[in-house]
């Protein structure tokens, strides 16, 4: 049994293509086996400590949780798949909810609780660990006050200009833009990721790092916070000046630390 079967934690399915018969009648078969990924461009597994994960290669990991989105002048009813609206519109037209703003008009005790409501709306724990009295309260809050979740395993489009910006003036002025396991990646200026409107940081790009592999930023496909990795000096920098919300990882935290770390983070 994996450890994620023990936590009965949701994880993702195992990243190795199908064997392929080979011959005519023959039962002998072929197992393509992705190589292990560079650890500087990827997000952490999530089966142990974050920190753990990049210890040879990043110093430390800040947690940036994914905004709520208050529509101002854009119907509420177009976040839906079918109409969503692209980040450009996003940005002008809406305003964020942070995490600590939410929890006051929720009535949830903590971030732990919230992160682990957000969770079981979207069915991502197993129901030993999922809390549907939280999950609705979050669900009747954002449909009272027309406010729509934060995305989950995708780049929050309300944080991403500025948290590039404050990157860039770290002075990189290019970012490697990868997939999931950046089996895929594609060189980028900055300034056309931060003017982008979804062709560059589309639904695919879950991965950016620096050219000289000293600043990542990742998020998870199953949650609603993305990580930034680096010197502490240099995060402590870029979350000041991109105003993100969220922690620093201690050398317990994990992906699933709601569960795992609780409130006492």
């Amino acid at each position: 049994m994996s450890s994620m079967e023990k936590t009965g934690l949701s994880s993702g399915a195992d990243e190795y293509l199908k064997g392929k018969q080979l011959g005519r009648g023959e039962c002998m078969s072929e197992v393509k086996v992705l190589p292990a990924p560079h650890v500087y461009a990827v997000c952490a597994d999530a089966d142990m400590p974050i920190k753990e994960f990049y210890r040879e290669v990043f110093q430390d990991v800040f947690i940036f949780f994914h905004p709520f989105i208050k529509p101002l002048s854009t119907d509420f009813e177009l976040f839906c798949p079918d109409t969503y609206p692209g980040k450009r519109e996003i940005v002008n037209t809406c305003e964020k909810v942070t995490w600590q703003e939410f929890l006051i008009l929720s009535g949830l005790t903590n971030i732990a609780e919230l992160d682990i409501g957000l969770r079981s709306i979207i069915l991502g724990l197993n129901k030993a660990y999922e809390n549907r009295t939280w999950a609705n309260r979050i669900i009747d809050i954002c449909e009272k006050n027309k406010i729509v979740f934060p995305s989950e395993g995708l780049f929050p489009d309300l944080v991403m200009d500025d948290l590039l910006r404050a990157i860039q003036k770290e002075g990189y002025d290019w970012i490697w833009c990868g997939d999931e396991f950046c089996t895929e990646r594609k060189l980028e200026y900055m300034d056309d990721v931060i003017n982008d409107d979804g062709t560059i940081l589309h639904r695919e790009r879950r991965n950016l790092f620096t050219h000289d592999q000293k600043i990542l930023v990742t998020t998870h496909w199953d949650s609603h916070f993305s990580m930034l990795c680096g010197e502490r000096e240099t995060l402590n920098r870029i979350v000041e000046s991109a105003n993100l919300e969220g922690f620093f990882c201690n050398d317990k935290t994990e992906i699933y630390w709601s569960i795992k770390n609780g409130a006492g983070i």
